[in-house]
């Protein structure tokens, strides 16, 4: 049977079974037309979509202090370069037609039958972006991408491959927004990532949908040895339901993951997010940090440490904060070890906020409410270590540009 065809056998067969977990969505609930969007070579031009839109997902529309920038709005490309040479951005269809190689990493790090969205987005007509640092590149600026929905109860199906190639260095910046008016709406999202041999990789997501909208992103990494991979997940404003649970293997010697969540559930949210990381060899680390704010709504905070061979470090880390009855945090650490020489560890805590430190800063002159904003910015202020300079300045303005909409 022809590579394809076994593909679209096993997305069939799973595309008939429920959801693994949470609310069983079904896509055909929802609409796959939308308005065709034209291709523009400038930013600047998207008339559908204004400065203030783009700077919620993350987007600076000047395209200053970036490496080059993808935009989808719906199912249409309706921007996509590269500004700086070693690098190469395209939609993801286009790319499969350019290059016959790329067919060897399209649903290898994520299973296309995983659950019931993985198989949607292989058997309906799907964009998304293929980005790719070439051998040794070094970008001093991000790359950015949003992935826009303006079409009420649209059905966005999206295919990324990244391809950080040997000796690379790749920053990325991605923003999930839709329209803030429209009712309901469906992202199913793929995102397939490989870090090659001493190549390093960082991606940053920002969301920002509408409050009825419904994701399920699918995401894997393979990093191969010496290679790093750091995620940044960032999730504040509203929405209906969101489920992500990316898993990166730790394939070659010495090789290393870091993963970051940042959450406020607002009141109706139901936020399930958690990532897992296997060391499968010697030397490999990894770090899993989640913060979760429950203003009202429910969150689920995994995290899964696998340690399959001796000599590796892991360290999982959730704190919780309940701030509003009606809303839940649920931590789920799990630790899982395979030979006698693993180094691994935990911690999860949920709680309130202590009210001896809300009337120590009152005692500075805040009110109540500022002092309450205040520690839970502190508590939200995650330190990411290793951020090149210009990327750590622009993750803070991310996260104050949401913190100041969600809190």
């Amino acid at each position: 049977m022809h590579a394809l065809e076994e593909i679209r056998e096993r997305a069939r067969a799973a595309a008939a079974k429920p959801a693994l977990y949470g609310a069983d969505l079904d896509p055909c609930e929802y609409t796959a037309e939308a308005g065709e969007c034209g291709y523009v070579e400038s930013l600047d031009q998207l008339e559908e979509l204004g400065a203030e839109e783009l700077a919620r997902a993350g987007v600076e529309i000047s395209g200053k202090e970036r490496s080059g920038s993808y935009v989808q709005i719906d199912g249409s490309v309706v921007h996509s370069k590269a500004l700086e040479k070693g690098l190469e951005v395209l939609g993801c269809r286009e790319a499969l037609e350019k290059y016959d190689w790329l067919w060897d990493y399209y649903w290898n790090a994520v299973a296309v039958d995983a659950d019931k969205y993985t198989a949607d987005v292989e058997l309906n007509p799907f964009e998304g972006y293929f980005m790719r640092a070439m051998p040794g590149s070094r970008t001093i600026y991000p790359l950015q991408a949003c992935l826009y929905m303006r079409e009420p109860r649209f059905v966005q199906r999206v295919h990324n491959i990244i391809i950080a190639e040997e000796g690379s260095e790749l920053h990325i910046i991605t923003g999930c927004a839709s329209k803030h008016d429209i009712e309901a709406g469906l992202h199913l999202g793929v995102s397939e990532f490989y870090v090659k041999r001493n190549a390093k990789l960082t991606f940053t997501m920002v969301h920002s949908w509408a409050e009825g909208m419904d994701v399920r992103p699918r995401s894997a990494v393979v990093v191969e040895e010496g290679g790093l991979f750091m995620n940044n997940y960032i999730a504040m404003e509203a929405v209906r339901s969101l489920q992500t649970y990316p898993t990166c293997r730790l394939v070659g010697e010495g090789a290393t993951a870091r993963f970051n969540s940042i959450m406020v559930a607002q009141p109706g949210s139901e936020l399930d997010v958690g990532s897992r990381v296997v060391l499968g060899a010697p030397g490999c680390s990894a770090e899993i940090i989640s913060r979760a704010v429950t203003r009202g709504g429910n969150i689920v905070a995994r995290g899964h440490l696998k340690g399959e061979t001796g000599g590796i470090r892991a360290h999982l880390e959730c704190h919780g904060l309940i701030l509003e009855e009606g809303g839940a945090i649920l931590a789920v650490p799990e630790l899982e070890g395979h030979h006698p020489d693993v180094d691994m560890s935990h911690e999860a805590a949920v709680g309130k906020i202590a009210q001896q430190e809300v009337e120590y800063l009152m005692s500075r002159g805040l009110s109540e409410e500022e002092a309450t904003a205040a520690i839970v910015r502190g508590f939200l202020n995650v330190k990411i270590e290793g951020l090149p300079p210009r990327l750590e300045q622009e993750m803070k303005r991310m996260m104050e540009m949401s913190r100041r909409k969600a809190l």
